[in-house]
């Protein structure tokens, strides 16, 4: 079977199950995911399957000039470049690999929670700075929350929200947690989370971190109200997309001082430009803002993962059987 991979060769030499029958019977198309269309069609427009990772746009007009496809899979967790609509007209299966990096982004949004609290980016320049004494001092005069003493509200709770829930619990937080649909008591006490309606998760807890992919119903979620309800002094953790956030109104709050603070993992547009927004608020208050540049799920057990997802995918379409994680109602 043909498959167009708009994507590095790099990452399926290293990470690919190289004794899956369908990475073996696969033929596989490399093309960079920052050329035209034209290119990719020239390629691989004959293809059966289209790889992509998630910040690719695969727009109706590439899906309309590929006659043979028949599944189009994203190489990450998000879809929301991908036109679901028209692939579904054509009966073309959209698929993910939700939970493929679960672990290694709860690992991060975790680690982000705990550098705002102890105020990890001012002691860097502290210390940086030759003020070591000074800033022990001023912490002891002004002592920091650590995660055990915080309330944590997780906005969605799918499979990373859980494995967030997860180590939260390990650090003795207090764990909160607001989804569509609220989950059977047995997760909820496996994982220690307690469900809140959203606005009472907002003005209860000390850190809201946010685990939901980018919808009609989700953009810019957080907007100026949400960001009010949220208590005073608390902080605000993204490792989902960046679109859930207004960021005008994230970029008042914390001018304001009623955000302590954010760390962010995702961004609207990405790649960020350097007149975003928030990378010019990071310039002028470099203690509150922490940017990373989307590297949550950039781990090796990730991306092994990943490619176990895809390519088990690949073998059931092979096989004439229908794919896992469709995303696009088919």
């Amino acid at each position: 079977m043909k498959v167009l991979a708009l994507s590095d060769p790099r990452r399926y030499a290293r990470f690919a199950p190289k004794e899956d029958p369908a990475y073996q019977a696969a033929e596989l198309i490399f093309c960079d995911r920052e050329a035209p269309e034209e290119e990719w069609l020239a390629a691989g427009g004959d293809a059966e399957a289209l790889f992509v990772l998630p910040v690719t746009w695969i727009r109706e007009s590439l899906i309309a000039r590929m006659p043979n496809l028949k599944m189009i899979h994203s190489e990450g967790v998000g879809f929301d470049r991908i036109d679901l609509e028209a692939a579904r007209k054509r009966g073309i299966y959209v698929c993910n690999n939700a939970g493929c990096n679960a672990g290694p982004v709860a690992e991060m949004a975790v680690m982000m929670m705990s550098m705002l609290l102890r105020r990890t980016l001012w002691g860097d320049r502290m210390v940086r700075a030759g003020q070591q004494g000074q800033a022990v001092r001023t912490l002891e005069g002004n002592v920091p929350r650590d995660l055990a003493s915080a309330a944590v509200g997780l906005v969605g709770f799918g499979a990373i929200g859980q494995a967030t829930a997860k180590r939260l619990r390990a650090n003795g937080s207090q764990v909160y947690y607001y989804a569509r649909h609220r989950r059977d008591e047995t997760v909820e006490q496996a994982l220690g989370a307690a469900y809140l309606p959203l606005e009472e998760l907002t003005a209860r807890c000390d850190i809201v971190s946010l685990h939901l992919p980018a919808t009609a119903e989700s953009i810019h979620m957080v907007d100026r109200d949400f960001l009010t309800r949220m208590k005073p002094g608390s902080f605000l953790v993204n490792t989902a997309r960046g679109a859930i956030i207004d960021d005008e109104a994230l970029c008042a709050a914390l001018r304001s001082g009623h955000l302590a603070g954010a760390a962010l993992d995702a961004y609207a547009p990405e790649p960020v430009p350097a007149d975003h927004p928030l990378v010019r608020l990071a310039a002028e208050m470099p203690d509150t803002l922490v940017l990373c540049p989307h590297q949550a799920g950039i781990t090796e057990t990730s991306f092994y993962r990943v490619y176990q997802m895809l390519f088990g995918n690949l073998g059931r379409l092979m096989a004439g059987q229908r794919p896992d994680r469709i995303v696009n109602g088919l």
